[in-house]
């Protein structure tokens, strides 16, 4: 697709979280004028749903009553949902997706996932490209690099460009893109599960200083206080997301026929961070200040003040 067909037609998001409200901000202040999307909390009566609708009018973001609508209202769509909704999510856009209408699955899935969901959208009459977004989104915004595949990369990339992305091919084979990012999750998430659990441990022990400057001399060019916060920020913040996007790793590296020992473990670790979340250990999410200390401490505390206050013998989970 050109980039003027883009001025024609309404850019579609589907998924309004975290990464959609990103775009959204980003497309408006780049002169887009028709932005619409769909989002399934929009129908919920839940706070969430209704400070979703409030961005979205205040950004004049129109919202849609279902995925189809929105794949019949637009003429490129960015697909930013949950990892595990990623082929549902391209499945019901499918419904009412126009012929020649450009899809970019920005969703953090396997190759598996996302060959589903390009069968869906072609069969359509769309065109499918798959996004790997290759680190986290809000440091960068729409920069974040992007790594594009599937036959219809090339096609769509001047579009991307034009839009203020900075993507570029991986390859024109389906899949490639998206492996590249579960494998480099392998690593990332687990180094973030790794983190939590060796400091939160360390704390416990009283030698988070002794780990600390173990870690400081052994990689001298990380700033291992600064960035365990910002890990303990992530993934209590984000942690249901980064448990559903392992999963999907998990799935990939098991498709190889390789045990996803790592992966697996990394899975449990980020979703026990979101089960703390949503129970409240960390503060009402709705607080300002909810997943934003500056010293992971704080949270490694609270962590531990719930675990002392759970029956004794056994090990808790962890």
């Amino acid at each position: 697709m050109e980039p003027e067909l883009i001025e024609n037609g309404c850019i579609g998001l589907l998924g309004y979280g975290e990464v959609g409200r990103i775009l959204a901000e980003d497309l408006r202040a780049r002169g887009i004028k028709q932005l619409c999307t769909y989002d399934s909390k929009f129908s919920q009566p839940a706070t969430a749903g209704q400070a979703l609708l409030a961005h979205a009018q205040q950004h004049g973001v129109v919202a849609v009553e279902s995925a189809a609508a929105l794949g019949a209202a637009s003429q490129f769509i960015i697909c930013a949902v949950t990892a595990d909704q990623t082929v549902n999510a391209a499945q019901a856009c499918a419904g009412g997706i126009g012929k020649g209408v450009g899809f970019l699955d920005f969703n953090s899935a396997s190759p598996t996932s996302k060959q589903q969901a390009a069968k869906a959208i072609e069969d359509a009459g769309g065109l499918y490209v798959e996004g790997a977004v290759m680190t986290s989104v809000p440091p960068y915004r729409i920069r974040v690099p992007l790594l594009l595949g599937g036959p219809a990369a090339h096609r769509m990339l001047p579009t991307l460009l034009a839009l203020g992305f900075d993507a570029k091919v991986a390859s024109e084979t389906l899949g490639v893109a998206s492996a590249t990012k579960m494998c480099r999750s392998v690593m990332i998430k687990g180094l973030e599960a790794l983190v939590i659990e060796s400091f939160t441990a360390a704390r416990a022990y009283g030698v988070e200083d002794q780990v600390l400057a173990s870690l400081a001399e052994t990689f001298p060019s990380i700033d291992w206080q600064q960035q365990g916060s910002y890990f303990f920020q992530r993934v209590i913040e984000h942690g249901r997301r980064r448990a559903e996007e392992m999963r999907e790793v998990a799935a990939t590296i098991s498709e190889i026929g390789l045990e996803p020992a790592m992966a697996s473990g990394t899975v449990v670790r980020q979703a026990w961070i979101a089960d703390q979340a949503e129970q409240g250990i960390f503060g009402a999410r709705s607080d300002a200040a909810f997943a934003r200390s500056t010293d992971w401490r704080t949270e490694a505390d609270r962590l531990l003040n719930d675990i002392a206050k759970k029956p004794p013998g056994g090990v808790h989970e962890v």
